[in-house]
């Protein structure tokens, strides 16, 4: 089955002006995890970071010098203690959370070397599909949800 590439704009407060957007746009590249099960991996957000206790697909910022594709694999690096080795593009989607806009690269992760770890102090858990919930989830992540249930 292809992949396709999809991308989606959500507005959750006042837009800011062009200039204002592109001086706060972050580039954000996220791995979609599925286990032997199709249980699919989500991270939870510390306390130190900006929305508290909601889950995601694990992943980070883009460095300035940076490929999306090369901050996947330090990012999951980073934040899961593993090694990436077949990764294909799922979704972009663009996010508006006011302060700033995102624009986050969704990532099916397929392959992978090591074993899985908060090594950041991040609780992970694997859920199915069906048990995902688009309230726990960070605003612009939920996207992904429906682009899952697609393939």
């Amino acid at each position: 089955m292809r992949l396709r590439e999809e991308v989606q704009t959500v507005s959750r407060a006042p837009q800011l002006t062009d200039a204002a957007h592109a001086a706060t746009r972050i580039g954000v590249a996220a791995g979609i995890l599925r286990d032997k099960m199709g249980r699919i991996l989500l991270a939870e957000r510390r306390g130190d970071a900006s929305f508290p206790g909601l889950w995601e697909f694990p992943g980070g910022k883009i460095g300035a010098a940076e490929s999306v594709e090369a901050a996947l694999l330090r990012e999951l690096r980073e934040e899961l203690g593993i090694e990436i080795s077949a990764f294909k593009h799922l979704l972009s989607v663009d996010h508006d959370y006011g302060d700033r806009c995102v624009r986050l690269y969704f990532y099916m992760v397929t392959g992978w070397r090591g074993e899985l770890r908060g090594v950041l102090g991040q609780h992970l858990r694997w859920v199915s599909l069906n048990e995902m919930d688009a309230t726990e989830l960070l605003p612009a992540d939920v996207a992904v949800i429906d682009a899952l249930r697609r393939l």
